[in-house]
């Protein structure tokens, strides 16, 4: 897992591709889109733009990616992420593989970071994350997920 703000892009010392990523994103500008996917680079390089009420970590259950990195980018509120290493995930469910995702309802020894507006995460194929949890009282968020193919880092 990766952490940092938008405007400090330059300094988090992300791999290029994940800075481009990052880049397409914000020249898109996601707060201005309607919620659904955006096309960047095809299917190597989309966000998902969401916009949804965050919920009590125990009312969720954490994901998993194995082809893609999900760069998580907060634009509006606050937004508390579970997560956890490669190989924590616990009780999870049978893999999606065209829509590349698992969930699991648990993490071993399971980390949390809170998200303000502009600050994203990165989460690497294999690591648990169970975004959308509340700070306090449930909050209508607004974000986008920036979907990279892992493969792209390899080249």
């Amino acid at each position: 897992m990766i952490l940092g703000d938008v405007r400090t892009l330059s300094a988090v010392g992300l791999h290029p591709v994940l800075e481009e990523a990052l880049t397409l994103a914000l020249t898109a500008r996601p707060q201005e889109q309607d919620t659904g996917r955006v096309e960047l680079r095809g299917d190597d390089i989309f966000m998902n733009v969401m916009q949804f009420a965050t919920q009590s970590p125990t009312a969720k259950k954490a994901e998993l990616h194995a082809q893609y990195i999900d760069i998580q980018l907060l634009l509006t509120e606050e937004e508390r992420i579970q997560f956890g290493v490669v190989d924590s995930a616990r009780q999870c469910e049978e893999v999606h593989v065209e829509e590349d995702y698992q969930l699991c309802r648990e993490i071993a020894d399971c980390q949390t970071i809170t998200l303000q507006p502009g600050m994203f995460a990165v989460f690497m194929p294999g690591e648990p994350h169970k975004p959308g949890c509340n700070v306090g009282e449930p909050k209508e968020i607004k974000k986008v997920v920036v979907k990279v193919r892992a493969s792209l880092l390899a080249a």
